[in-house]
């Protein structure tokens, strides 16, 4: 695994790396670093055969604390083709996160703002503490939650998106979980336990197909409906004609686990 300045990856002997953002003594707030080495683990991570599962999670008590100040005083000192160009790495690092053919599971251990909230929003499936607070505060500030405004109203729609973005009021996990950026909270104490449960269930799933399907669900959600039976008809016949359902469908017919499975 390739050493980052500002994040850990580790994996487990099962194909699950957790990739755990490590500024604690700043709340793991973004800055320029930070981004390129998510973008860097993101590549990296999309090509590992290895790795089936990313559990996404920070270091110390907050999960992402939005922007680094030292990242502002930066952008403060850039032309506007600068701003434009920081702003796209960003959006290119979320967007390499979203797209991540594995399934991307957030531990979200403690609060997280403005693009801690963009985080949140590009992974698959999120579990947080019950005592994390979350905002989406860049108004609050004169800015706007631009680059992660497609991942957070793809998440929890356009209508608790302005709920939310257009005062930037802080809100607890509960709420989270009610508009659906969260899927659950729980206790902090329960939090390994209830990403584990999720974790377990992903790795009963063919690597191949979970790819696929993350692939399909963003094609269909971008094509228009009277293209979805021609898509998803020669979707299906590419799984079909896969190796992975062969082998699937061999095995059901003959009554036995795929290799994929964990108790095969």
């Amino acid at each position: 695994m390739t050493d980052f300045q500002t994040l850990t990856v580790e994996t487990d002997t099962r194909g699950v790396a957790y990739l755990t953002l490590n500024r604690p003594e700043r709340h793991n707030a973004l800055n320029a670093a930070l981004i390129a080495d998510l973008a860097s683990a993101a590549a990296m991570l999309a090509a590992d055969d290895a790795v089936r599962v990313v559990v996404l999670t920070g270091m110390g008590a907050s999960f992402c604390a939005g922007g680094d100040l030292g990242w502002f005083r930066d952008t403060l000192a850039l032309d506007r083709a600068g701003r434009v160009a920081q702003s796209a790495d960003l959006g290119q690092m979320l967007a390499a996160l979203a797209h991540l053919p594995k399934p991307l599971i957030g531990r979200i251990q403690g609060p997280a703002y403005g693009g801690g909230m963009g985080m949140i929003a590009v992974c698959d499936i999120a579990i947080g503490a019950e005592a994390a607070r979350f905002g989406l505060t860049e108004v609050r500030l004169g800015l706007i939650p631009a680059n992660i405004s497609p991942h957070v109203i793809a998440r929890i729609g356009a209508a608790r998106a302005r709920a939310k973005m257009l005062s930037g009021a802080l809100f607890d996990a509960a709420e989270a979980e009610r508009i659906g950026l969260l899927d659950c909270s729980v206790p902090l104490a329960d939090l390994d336990a209830a990403v584990e449960v999720i974790v377990a269930a992903h790795l009963e799933a063919a690597p191949g197909a979970v790819a696929a399907t993350k692939a399909l669900i963003r094609d269909v959600a971008a094509t228009p409906a009277q293209d979805h039976v021609r898509l998803t008809s020669e979707r299906l016949a590419d799984a079909w004609e896969s190796a992975e359902g062969r082998i699937g469908i061999d095995a059901f017919l003959a009554r036995k686990t795929p290799p994929w499975r964990s108790g095969s």
